[in-house]
């Protein structure tokens, strides 16, 4: 039975990703259950643990690899992707949550407040990394 659901996401290869990114906001929500701060929002926004963006561009690369090998055009525009994707979340994107966080502190209390986490960690986009190669060569069956 197993085979035979790896043989449809090896044909299917797509699926493999958008799973990987149900998967992982599904996580984030998960754990923000447990920590008592779920909102719909905050599941789906940008940010925290894991990432989101790191999980789905990661898979895309590793199925990219498994199914056309590492010097295929194929992986190496998925792999230039990733790189570009992760670097925006833990270098751009985590600075301007910085930037807010400190606007945040000069806006006075009761009128907009900006989002604070849009970028990551190197802890949360190594978890979505680890977590989604692993995902993808199983349900790959590699």
């Amino acid at each position: 039975m197993f085979s035979l659901i790896q043989e449809t996401f090896r044909e299917h290869a797509i699926i493999v990703p958008f799973l990987s990114l149900s998967i992982a906001i599904s996580m984030k929500g998960l754990l923000s259950l447990i920590r008592g701060t779920f909102t719909l929002e905050r599941m789906l926004w940008s940010g925290w643990m894991p990432s989101a963006h790191s999980a789905f561009v990661v898979s895309l690369a590793t199925v990219m690899f498994l199914k056309h090998g590492f010097f295929s055009d194929e992986f190496l525009i998925s792999f230039v992707f990733s790189i570009i994707i992760i670097y925006d979340a833990l270098n751009v994107r985590y600075q301007a949550g910085l930037h807010a966080q400190l606007l945040n502190e000069i806006i006075v209390k009761g009128e907009l407040k900006l989002n604070e986490s849009i970028g990551h960690t190197p802890i949360e986009a190594l978890a979505g990394t680890i977590i989604w190669v692993g995902i993808s060569i199983l349900l790959l069956g590699f």
